[in-house]
C-alpha cells in the first residue's frame, strides 16, 4: 500500500500476515457494510467471477462484524469513519485476508441521501483500499432491498424501524423514495411515531382530552413509573428516538388486548407505511400503465415483525393490494449487509458487461 490513511494502525494485522501485500489466505473477497443509525455491519464473503449466474445458497460468509453507529449526521463524520474502517479491518482479519485481497467494497449507509454525501466517503474510501478495488457508496435502503432480492435493484423496499423509509428502482435504473426525514418532519408509521402517539394519548386521558387507555397502565408499568406525571419527566430527561420507540411491542400488546386507543394507532401507522410505498409505486409505475403488474415489495425492521394478533405488514400490504394487487410482499431470509455484498457483485457483473 502506497496511500497514507488516517487510522494507519488499524491494518497493522496485514504486515503479520504471512501472504503480505499481494493478497491473503482465502483468494479474492467482497465486503459488504450496512450502516444505521444503531448499529454498523459487516460482512467478508467470497468472490465470484462475473461469469457465475449467482451466489450460491446459503452464501458463504468468511466473516461478520458489528460495531455502533456509523450515521455521520448522528456521530459526525470522524467517528463514523472510524467505525466503518474499524468494522472493514476486522472482518478482513477474521477472514485471514486483506486489502489486498479486495475485489470490491459497497457501503450501504443511513444518512447518504445526496451525491456529495456518496462522493465525500468515496474519496475517502480511495485513500484507503488499493486502485483495483471497486467502491459503491450507497443509502441503506439499497441494501434492505438487496437482500430481499438477493442482489437486484427492482422493486420497492419498505423500512419501518425507528424511523422509517420507502425506496423503489426500477429495471431502467430509475429510483424514488418517500418518507425517511426522520421524526421530527413526519415518519409518523415509524416505531417512534407509533410510540410518541402513544405517549401522548397517555397525556391526553390523564389530562382529560382524551379516552381512557390501557395504554396508560401497560406503558406506566414497562417504565416503571407511578403516574402520568411522571412520564412528561421520563421523556424529556433522554428523548432519544430509538430509547422511545422501544415502546411499540406494549402499544400492539394493548392493541391485540382491544383497546381501542392503540388499536387507532397501529391503523394510523398502517396507512401512513402504505402511504410511502404507495406515493414510490406510483412515480415509478412499478405497477405497470394498467396498476396490476406485479413487483416485489421487500419488508424490513422490527415494526414490521410478525405479532400474534396484530400484524402490522400484513396490514400494509392488504392495504397496498386494494390498488396494486401485484405487490409482491417478501421477508428477507439474509441481513442487509448480506444484501450490500450482493450489490458489490453485481454492480461488478454490470460492469464486466459494459
Amino acid at each position: 500500500m502506497t496511500k497514507k490513511h488516517r487510522n494507519g494502525e488499524i491494518w497493522e494485522f496485514e504486515r503479520e500476515m504471512s501472504g503480505g501485500a499481494e493478497g491473503g489466505g482465502v483468494g479474492d473477497v467482497i465486503l459488504g457494510i450496512d450502516g444505521g443509525t444503531t448499529s454498523t455491519i459487516c460482512v467478508c464473503v467470497p468472490f465470484l467471477p462475473p461469469q457465475s449466474l449467482q451466489f450460491p445458497d446459503p452464501i458463504p460468509l468468511l466473516a461478520r462484524v458489528e460495531a455502533g453507529c456509523s450515521n455521520h449526521n448522528s456521530v459526525g463524520e470522524t467517528a463514523a469513519r472510524e467505525t466503518l474502517e474499524q468494522v472493514m479491518a476486522e472482518a478482513l482479519s477474521k477472514s485471514c485476508s486483506n486489502r489486498s485481497a479486495v475485489r470490491a467494497v459497497c457501503l450501504s449507509l443511513s444518512g447518504v441521501n445526496h451525491p456529495t454525501d456518496q462522493q465525500r466517503i468515496l474519496n475517502w474510501l480511495r485513500d484507503i483500499f488499493p486502485s483495483h478495488v471497486k467502491l459503491y457508496v450507497r443509502n441503506d435502503a439499497l441494501a434492505a432491498l438487496a437482500s430481499g432480492t438477493m442482489g437486484r435493484l427492482r422493486g420497492c423496499v419498505l423500512i419501518a424501524g425507528t424511523g422509517t423509509i420507502a425506496y423503489g428502482f426500477t429495471d431502467d435504473g430509475r429510483e424514488a423514495r418517500a418518507a425517511g426525514a426522520g421524526p421530527i418532519l413526519g415518519d409518523w408509521g415509524s416505531g417512534y411515531g407509533i410510540s410518541a402517539q402513544a405517549l401522548t394519548a397517555i397525556i391526553r386521558a390523564h389530562d382529560g382530552r382524551g379516552p381512557q387507555t390501557k395504554l396508560t397502565n401497560s406503558i406506566l408499568h414497562t417504565l416503571g413509573l407511578s403516574s402520568a406525571d411522571e412520564l412528561i419527566g421520563w421523556t424529556y430527561a433522554d428523548p432519544t428516538w430509538a430509547r422511545i420507540a422501544a415502546l411499540v411491542p406494549v402499544v400492539v400488546s394493548c392493541a391485540e388486548a382491544g383497546d381501542e386507543v392503540a388499536n387507532n394507532i397501529l391503523q394510523h401507522s398502517v396507512k401512513e407505511l402504505a402511504l410511502s410505498v404507495t406515493a414510490v409505486v406510483q412515480r415509478l409505475r412499478l405497477c405497470g400503465s394498467d396498476g396490476k403488474d406485479s413487483f416485489p415489495l421487500v419488508m424490513v425492521g422490527g415494526v414490521l415483525k410478525g405479532n400474534k394478533g396484530w400484524g402490522i405488514a400484513q396490514e400494509v400490504v392488504n392495504c397496498i393490494s386494494k390498488d396494486y394487487p401485484g405487490v409482491v410482499p417478501i421477508w428477507p431470509k439474509v441481513e442487509p449487509a448480506i444484501g450490500a455484498a450482493l450489490l458489490a457483485w453485481n454492480f461488478l457483473k454490470d460492469s464486466h458487461k459494459e
